[in-house]
């Protein structure tokens, strides 16, 4: 299974090649997620017993419309390849079984025939 951005990042922040610099970059992009951008309290559509242990199955999709959102993520896009990781950019209609969604962002099941990678 492909690893996510955010996944991604926290291994470059991890990285002893790291500069103090770059570190700090992170942080500051992360920290303004954190602070702006709402967690997802569901990525399965299951509701039955044991739900919550389940591996999850949704995939975190940004809205067109969420601007700040993506303009930081292609900052550390360009960190992570900076660092040897390819990035993929993927732009879907149809996303799939919706799980969650806020303002910014949804949550969905990928359909059989959504790209994911």
């Amino acid at each position: 299974m492909a690893a996510g951005l955010f996944q991604i990042i926290e291994e470059v922040k991890k990285a002893r090649e790291t500069s103090p610099v770059v570190e700090q970059l992170i942080r500051l992009e992360l920290d303004w997620f954190d602070k702006h951008l709402p967690a997802p309290h569901r990525l399965n559509r299951t509701r039955s017993k044991g739900w919550y242990r389940r591996n999850p199955k949704g995939i975190c999709w940004f809205k067109e419309s969420a601007i700040d959102c993506v303009t930081r993520m292609y900052v550390l896009k360009r960190i992570a390849e900076d660092h040897g990781y390819f990035i993929t950019v993927i732009r879907e209609d149809r996303i799939g079984y919706i799980v969650y969604e806020d303002d910014f962002q949804a949550v969905a099941e990928p359909f059989s025939d959504t790209r994911t990678t």
